[in-house]
């Protein structure tokens, strides 16, 4: 089989949602959004609804709607962008709870689903989604009055314990929300790591439920394996690859496998990465390509079926060092080529 094999472990998942909910007295919910990081939103808050998680996090209205066909009636559902125009069929049909952004989008959500339920999102310094502190202020006793579920804000640093724009951003969303009568909620996986005075009434935890930093205890939940196509003796001076980027120092033996820049193999991660067989480290040479990558198998006593790139050796953190970036994107770049198992 040339398709590559991406392992999730379901049950995985379950634990890190259960250590990061074991941190805080109110309620934790789950994002699930891009699919669930790349990973199967369905699957994934399927496995999170048996073990007791009630709310979900997406970002648009459409999501919103695959997800609730498929936990159906009873978990809520909020969706991060609001009520968008042309939203109003999504939200009504699958009963989903948008975190209203503005006046205007307040305004549509009440004129097109009056008594629908809703929540609502403010700015505390992030300057990217969310009712400013002024507007809020000027509508806020109109938009309490509507019993929302939900107010939240964002946090831009929480991945940086030591930033003190945690700290301001805390103080300006109590300043904003103390004494309201609805559940808060600011703090996603870096700020329930901060500690229980970000916590509030619930938190959502996104990308350490995939396995992903800032929660370094977090279980590991994919394994990224690469099956071999060929390999080729490779001599002293030859090279490999587009470019003629990588030059043999010795005698080689080059191992060709599946996966590429089309699978969301990141191409700038070229020879910074690793690909291991069982435990032994066998270096990327060459630039990754749309479909292939190319490997020293030089140093093995027999080649397998497959080598590693995530797994028991490399997080998808460390794949993301490698091509200058961070684990989100590497989850929710993972390709629609691979075959997918699931397990609990």
């Amino acid at each position: 089989m040339t398709s590559a094999t991406l392992s999730i472990d379901l049950g995985a998942v379950v634990r890190n949602w259960q250590t990061l909910d074991a941190l805080s007295e109110g309620e934790t919910g789950a994002v699930v959004k891009a699919n669930g990081y790349g990973l199967d939103a369905a699957k994934i808050a399927i496995a999170l609804a048996r073990v007791g998680a009630r709310s979900f996090f997406v970002a648009t209205a459409d999501e919103g709607l695959s997800l609730r066909d498929a936990l159906g009636v009873g978990p809520e559902i909020y969706v991060f962008s609001g009520h968008m125009d042309g939203d109003t069929h999504q939200v009504r049909t699958g009963e989903l709870t948008p975190l209203l952004n503005s006046v205007d989008q307040m305004l549509r959500h009440v004129e097109a689903l009056p008594g629908h339920r809703f929540g609502l999102q403010l700015d505390s310094g992030m300057n990217r989604l969310g009712m400013e502190p002024a507007e809020w202020l000027a509508v806020r006793d109109i938009a309490l009055s509507q019993q929302p579920e939900l107010v939240m804000s964002h946090l831009a640093c929480a991945d940086e314990p030591s930033n003190p724009m945690n700290a301001q951003q805390l103080e300006t969303f109590r300043a904003i929300t103390d004494g309201i009568d609805a559940p808060r909620s600011l703090a996603a996986t870096g700020g329930t790591l901060l500690g229980s005075a970000y916590h509030f009434d619930m938190t959502r935890p996104g990308v350490g439920l995939y396995g992903g930093l800032p929660f370094a205890d977090a279980a590991p939940v994919v394994t990224l394996d690469l099956p071999i196509i060929q390999v080729r003796e490779v001599e002293a001076g030859e090279t490999v690859g587009y470019g003629n980027a990588w030059v043999a120092p010795r005698n080689s033996h080059i191992a060709t496998v599946s996966g590429g820049y089309a699978d969301g193999i990141i191409r700038a991660m070229g020879s910074k990465a690793t690909l291991y067989a069982g435990d032994t480290p066998c270096p990327v040479v060459g630039r990754v390509s749309m479909d292939l990558i190319t490997a020293d198998v030089s140093n093995l006593g027999e080649v397998p079926e497959t080598l590693q790139l995530m797994g028991k050796h490399q997080s998808v953190d460390a794949i993301a060092d490698a091509a200058g970036t961070i684990g989100y994107e590497i989850l929710t770049s993972l390709g629609q080529r691979y075959c997918r198992v699931f397990s609990e």
